[in-house]
């Protein structure tokens, strides 16, 4: 039950025993991953182990594993599962940073400054074929229907990002529907998917999605803030990467709304320049900081935290439920 909602509070959790409750599976979505990148073609498996193996927190595919603990039916198709949510994210990734003509990806070269944009484009569209395949095992059409549809709203979010980059006339209205496309659908499809596997359906399946939507919304925005508010050691790429890349987010576009008189033509320089030439990244840094823009995108993700945890009334008090009721908080609370 979500604390404030009429009834005794429950316990929430830290962030490492959200994840200790998923760390058995969590340790066999890892081997199935090391298998899948293994059987790979040789030119697909080296790109893939490495991109595998460079960190990340494994969330989407916790967020699969809780809600499909949830519903009180673990699935043994969870795992493999898991698996095919983390290769997805691992394809766009590889695709984001061909478009980008990004350099580094949490902290290390990107595959595209490694192996060529032609052999990276080739590995991520692998890696999208290979999750199908593998989904396909579970004889679901209900789970194709999730993964079809969420990719091809990621897909779509791509071509929206690329009809607004070097622009700066995007809205707040278009960077909520970019979150949503790029980032909010993975999230909420990786809850659906927990939530088929467990039997749900109707407003139950439609809970935990926007339960997943809403955590997803918060987590971008969270990642818009540490652009400006984070180093480049914690970042793993350099500070203020999305506006050099040509990607107004929405504490640029929440600065340039509260009227602060240099920020339009600062932001406009640094489009025009694609790089810090004659604006320093520090001057767009102090520039959002002292128009208030990161407390304004603060509390829209805190106010998307609570929509989800709304989504949580009436799924008990198990273990699961605390860990998806303290999920929220963990992905405000991050830094990198």
């Amino acid at each position: 039950m979500i604390p404030g909602s009429g009834r005794k509070a429950i316990a929430l959790l830290t962030a490492k025993e959200i994840f200790d409750l998923v760390r058995d599976d969590l340790v066999l979505v890892e081997e199935e991953l090391a298998r899948q990148s293994a059987g790979a073609f040789e030119p697909v498996s080296e790109i893939t182990s490495y991109l595998l193996g460079g960190g990340g927190k494994r969330l989407r595919p916790a967020l699969l594993l809780l809600c499909n603990a949830s519903t009180g039916r673990r699935s043994a198709g969870a795992i493999r599962l898991a698996a095919v949510v983390e290769l997805l994210h691992s394809a766009t990734l590889i695709h984001d940073d061909v478009i980008d003509s990004a350099d580094t990806r949490r902290g290390r070269p990107s595959a595209n400054s490694r192996w060529g944009n032609h052999r990276s484009v080739l590995a991520g569209d692998w890696l999208y074929m290979q999750s199908f395949q593998m989904a396909l095992e579970e004889r679901n059409f209900r789970i194709l229907d999730v993964l079809i549809d969420l990719t091809q709203k990621m897909v779509e979010g791509e071509l929206i990002q690329l009809a607004k980059i070097g622009r700066i006339d995007v809205t707040e209205e278009d960077a909520l529907r970019l979150a949503t496309y790029k980032t909010a659908c993975l999230f909420s499809g990786c809850a659906r998917l927990g939530a088929v596997l467990g039997g749900l359906e109707g407003a139950e399946e439609e809970a935990l999605a926007d339960y997943g939507r809403y955590a997803g919304l918060a987590f971008q925005l969270v990642d818009d803030l540490l652009d400006f508010t984070a180093s480049t050691e914690q970042l793993g790429k350099p500070v203020l990467s999305d506006l050099k890349e040509g990607k107004v987010t929405l504490p640029l576009i929440y600065a340039m709304e509260n009227g602060h008189r240099e920020a339009r033509g600062l932001v406009a320089r640094v489009l025009e320049e694609k790089e810090f030439h004659s604006v320093r990244a520090e001057t767009i840094v102090s520039l959002v900081q002292d128009s208030g823009a990161l407390e304004r995108a603060r509390n829209l993700a805190h106010d998307y935290a609570r929509r989800a945890k709304a989504c949580l009334e009436g799924r008990g008090d198990s273990e699961y439920a605390r860990a998806l009721l303290t999920l929220p908080d963990f992905i405000l609370e991050r830094e990198n």
